[in-house]
């Protein structure tokens, strides 16, 4: 029976391919152990929508979303409480957790980890044994789990996609100079009226040297900009545009077009409070009300500040049955293809989606929320001398009771 549309309602609809790719072994082992039925080839890819306006219906109506983090213990002492080992990477991003397995996690410890993830925008799980089912149940927990109307997933287990560096090969040719996988900064699934909250990335097999992946902080990257910057970015709203293209009914001549959809470049995490810059240069086209000239220069620095700053950042070096859950929300993120497909890299992703995203002007900053600014920093931001009291009140009422976990390395 040949595959179908992921919407029962689109009926134009371009068949896929077959791949013929043999499986990496590590990958092969972890689904046979699954009881993952490969008969069929792997991976499966749904017969993908022609048509723009089809694409445009794949969940176009907003629904409910609670976010994990903000329903769970502020201390997370059953998440950490647990663990053998927690090690903070870097000072503004990237915890590891040692000593869990992810398929055994209770409710209350999902939720104090969806708060972790949200206060340090990724958090890293080595050594686990972990079905693609089971991955999938923990992204049901977050959200609503995605799963992409043309993109290659696991057989029987929809919204668990494949990420494959040789197998995306085999569709656009890769090199030294255009490198393959998902390198180049950017976050997933930004079109969606609802976009991504946590993706679950578990690599099941790594090359021996390189394939690290790179993650650059929402949260710091906001905070470097000038607080008069930030006035002028504060409340503006950028055109997101999808990864891939369709075609417009009326109009294939045309050509492919993406799928756009317009939110805040700067929003506020739902779990922390916390404003975040909230672009990235592969799939942000532009700022809505200004001219296109004008808005490619305020990107173009937007990008520069995430990307060229490296006390911002975090390069993860990946070992064998590794989990990274991140927050699309407050990171971009890029894979590192330095091992140019001379080695197989294979893993499962799995990504719940999110809120409407939303701008508060009240909102703290994640520094001035932990009490981490300088003097001079709160001088430039009018916090101290005159009205300094009023306005430490305000920031204070916001995250009345919100606290870190405590952590060791």
């Amino acid at each position: 029976m040949a595959p179908g549309p992921i919407d029962e309602r689109i009926v134009d609809v371009a068949q896929p391919k077959k791949d013929t790719l043999p499986i990496p072994e590590g990958a092969r082992e972890r689904f046979i152990k699954a009881g993952i039925d490969l008969s069929q080839g792997y991976p499966y890819r749904p017969a993908r929508p022609l048509f723009l306006d089809d694409a445009y219906k794949i969940r176009d109506e907003e629904f409910p979303y609670v976010d994990a983090g903000a329903r769970a213990d502020k201390s997370k002492k059953n998440l950490l409480g647990a663990a053998t080992k927690v090690t903070d990477l870097t000072t503004h991003i990237g915890t590891e957790i040692e000593g869990l397995q992810l398929k055994d996690l209770t409710d209350q410890q999902r939720d104090e980890l969806a708060l972790l993830i949200a206060e340090r925008s990724v958090v890293f799980f080595r050594d686990q044994d972990l079905s693609p089912q089971q991955q999938k149940a923990l992204g049901e927990h977050f959200g609503q789990v995605e799963v992409h109307p043309q993109v290659p997933q696991v057989p029987g287990v929809p919204g668990v996609t494949v990420i494959w560096p040789d197998l995306a090969a085999t569709e656009r040719t890769a090199n030294f100079r255009r490198p393959g996988g998902a390198s180049g900064w950017h976050t997933d699934l930004v079109h969606e009226k609802q976009p991504a909250g946590i993706t679950h990335l578990h690599n099941d097999t790594i090359p021996p040297v390189g394939g690290d992946t790179l993650w650059a902080s929402g949260y710091a990257a906001y905070e470097k900009l000038s607080p008069e910057f930030r006035k002028f970015i504060d409340g503006k709203k950028a055109v997101y545009r999808s990864a891939h293209t369709y075609l417009e009914r009326d109009h294939p001549e045309a050509g492919p077009k993406f799928i756009e959809r317009i939110h805040p470049i700067v929003r506020v995490h739902p779990a922390t409070g916390w404003k975040a810059l909230w672009v990235n240069r592969s799939m942000t086209v532009r700022i809505v009300g200004l001219d296109q000239a004008e808005s490619d220069v305020i990107l173009n620095y937007l990008y520069t500040v995430f990307e060229k700053n490296a006390d911002i950042q975090l390069r993860f070096k990946w070992s064998p049955r590794t989990s990274a859950l991140w927050d699309n929300r407050i990171t971009i993120h890029n894979a590192s293809w330095d091992y140019g497909g001379r080695h197989p890299r294979h893993g499962t992703r799995v990504t719940s989606l999110a809120e409407v995203p939303y701008f508060d002007a009240n909102a703290p900053t994640r520094r001035q929320a932990l009490g981490l600014l300088g003097e001079d920093e709160k001088a430039e931001l009018g916090l101290t001398g005159s009205g300094a009291e009023k306005v430490a009140e305000t920031v204070t009422e916001k995250i009345k009771d919100f606290s870190l976990g405590v952590t060791s390395a």
